[in-house]
């Protein structure tokens, strides 16, 4: 079966419990990036398409427990939009169609519940409407008529007389409020019940039930958000069908408004991204229309949508992606965390591609597995984790995690424990403390940040003290704190203070070396920054776009990606800005750049560490072994005759240390 056939049973039977059964099993937000995948495949290959395919049809058939009934206009969808350049773009849609007119955009949030239409005939309810498919719908006017705030006749008492004769039809949502929902989970849960999932969920399946008692049980709220007559002139704008149905007595929005330019709707957008948060209900989204409704009618529908209207989207706390690969990141404690690396996507708002799987325990309750398809959500809208796996999409190739076996492929040269009551494996051997040395002695050598007097006895004391937790921890040391320690007087407190704020704007490339990511030397650290010129470019960067860089190959760029998607790690970038410390870049360029040199033997001016130094800043790159790109091999004193034969087979000019500091 191919991935495409897969996507359309899966999503077909999604379908059916959401619209059918109103049961969803998955949220939107799963849903939708399912139903956008399966959109591109087809998109990529028409072909593949088929008649039962969910991209080919707007929803699903109506129980044949209730009756159905046709909509007198169809309850259309419509359009997702996601940012701005999506909002103008329908803007421009609508200029090519009606170039003169003179536009007012009517905006409203958008409730998370279920589309219902009221009919009301000479002002009496006569009958309530479930959206169904858009097209037919089932008739629930025996349970709606148990919504309290839905008026069995419209209000007498109004100026709009005109609408209490013939046919007039509301259209809006039943929903059930936060409040409420919560209410009614306690008291299950209280009563050993099973709780409700989401309040949408709750409203769908109360409004459906065969028995009135039930749902009048159940705190439902219906909140209008369209009128419809039989001659549409009798209403000229979105605004007022609400003005309307507040003075007929039909609860509405009351954050709705006019707004005049997309600018204001982009600040109306803006706001309720934050602010629906405290709203009663659930929301997903704003709709944002062209007031005028003969403009509207004149923009007419493509397809199922009306081109007169959006559905203004935020950022999803959800999205699906496929594992790429299961990496483990090393932590200053020695714990070894695995992590996930799947393709990039959109959660909440920012791009990721990797995941904290924890711990072997984790990656066993998941039983996520490298190809598989996973639910991906971000904790405290900060960290993204994976939630769960689709199963049903997972290829036959895919095989369970041992944690263990992973441990001895990737970490060959290390041996792990995993101590008694804890669900972290760790390097056996290697206490907190003595990695944290190591990690804080990188951090300050002369290769990294090069910091003086740090070296190997005080980054003890330091941490033997407490005084240093973690290598961001260097920068909140104080004179006072370090003559505490018996190491240190006066003179070498101050001097060691002065040398780390020295450094507290160190060169990007040092910085990124510093912080030890394995596999990544100076020149690697090097590479890197000049590729991608800042910290966050690295941190983002894919593992396809990671292995375009030099020397960056397939466990180099796992390496690298299981650091930045460790959340300790992150955590200790924040600390570091915290603390004042902002590396820099600035672009090499100098007489030496697009070569290269290797060299073999002692020199009698320098130490190779600083000959190394002196190519980099002159923009050359300096090279651990002889290889074809190699510019020039630098023979000193005691040369191997391996490597000058090397260079010879290779073309690599070779030149003595007189040749090289002329060349400096």
């Amino acid at each position: 079966m191919t991935r495409a056939q897969e996507l359309r049973t899966l999503l077909n039977t999604y379908s059916y419990h959401y619209h059918v059964l109103d049961a969803p099993i998955v949220s939107d937000a799963v849903y939708d990036g399912l139903f956008q995948e399966l959109k591109q495949l087809e998109a990529a290959d028409p072909t593949i398409i088929t008649p039962d395919s969910p991209t080919q049809r707007v929803g699903n058939a109506p129980l044949t427990s209730f009756v159905k009934v046709g909509h007198s206009q169809p309850m259309i969808s419509l359009n997702d939009v996601f940012n701005r350049q999506e909002v103008n773009a329908w803007v421009k849609r609508m200029d090519k169609i009606l170039p003169e007119s003179q536009r007012e955009y009517f905006c409203d949030i958008k409730m998370d519940g279920l589309g219902c239409a009221l009919i009301y005939e000479d002002g009496v309810l006569v009958q309530a409407l479930t959206r169904g498919d858009g097209r037919v719908g089932e008739d629930v006017t025996a349970n709606v008529r148990t919504i309290a705030n839905v008026p069995l006749t419209l209000q007498s008492q109004t100026k709009n007389s005109l609408f209490l004769r013939g046919r007039t039809e509301i259209r809006g949502e039943i929903i059930m409020f936060k409040r409420n929902f919560e209410a009614l989970n306690v008291a299950r849960e209280a009563a050993g019940l099973p709780t409700f999932k989401n309040p949408r969920n709750l409203a769908a399946g109360t409004i459906r039930q065969l028995d009135p008692k039930l749902v009048a049980e159940r705190p439902l709220a219906f909140y209008g958000y369209d009128v419809l007559r039989t001659h549409p002139n009798e209403i000229t704008s979105q605004m007022q069908a609400y003005e309307l149905m507040t003075d007929l007595g039909i609860v509405r929005n009351q954050q709705a408004c006019v707004l005049h330019s997309i600018n204001e709707v982009m600040l109306f957008i803006d706001h309720w991204d934050v602010a629906r948060h405290d709203l009663p209900y659930n929301t997903d989204g704003l709709v944002v229309k062209v007031n005028d409704k003969q403009l509207y009618a004149k923009l007419g529908i493509v397809g199922k949508n009306p081109r007169g209207a959006i559905a203004y989207k935020y950022a999803a706390e959800q999205a699906t992606t496929v594992v790429k690969d299961i990496v483990i990141s090393i932590g200053r404690t020695g714990a070894a965390t695995p992590v996930a690396v799947f393709d990039p996507v959109t959660v909440a708002g920012t791009t990721v591609q990797h995941a904290s799987l924890h711990n072997a325990d984790e990656i066993a309750r998941l039983d996520v597995r490298r190809s598989d398809t996973v639910v991906i959500y971000k904790a405290g809208d900060i960290i993204p984790q994976v939630e769960s796996v689709i199963t049903e999409l997972r290829p036959k190739t895919a095989t369970p995690i041992n944690f263990e076996q992973e441990l001895a492929r990737q970490y060959p040269e290390l041996s792990f424990v995993r101590p008694a009551g804890e669900a972290v494996y760790r390097v056996k051997g290697l206490s907190g403390p003595i990695i944290l040395k190591r990690a804080v002695q990188h951090f300050a050598s002369k290769g990294a940040l090069d910091i003086d007097t740090l070296g190997e006895k005080n980054v003890a004391a330091l941490v033997d003290a407490g005084l240093v937790t973690d290598l961001a921890d260097i920068y909140t040391l104080s004179v006072e704190q370090l003559l505490t320690l018996e190491r240190f007087a006066n003179t070498s407190a101050n001097k060691l203070i002065q040398a780390i704020a020295q450094k507290r704007a160190p060169e990007l490339e040092r910085f990124v070396y510093g912080l030890g990511i394995r596999h990544v030397g100076v020149q690697t650290a090097i590479d890197l920054v000049h590729h991608y010129g800042s910290l966050l470019a690295i941190a983002t960067a894919s593992l396809e776009d990671l292995q375009t860089v030099d020397g960056v190959g397939e466990v180099v760029a796992e390496s690298i990606a299981a650091w930045f998607a460790d959340p300790d790690n992150l955590l200790l970038l924040d600390k570091f800005a915290h603390n004042g410390v902002v590396p820099y870049y600035q672009p090499k360029s100098g007489k030496l750049e697009g070569n290269s040199f290797v060299i073999t033997g002692t020199l009698a001016t320098m130490s190779r560490d600083e000959a190394a130094e002196h190519i980099r800043r002159l923009g050359g790159t300096f090279q651990s072994s002889v290889g074809k790109d190699t510019t020039y091999l630098v023979a000193g004193g005691k040369v191997g005759a391996s490597k000058l034969k090397k260079a010879e087979s290779y073309g690599t000019k070779i030149i003595d240390e007189q040749a090289f500091l002329k060349l400096l």
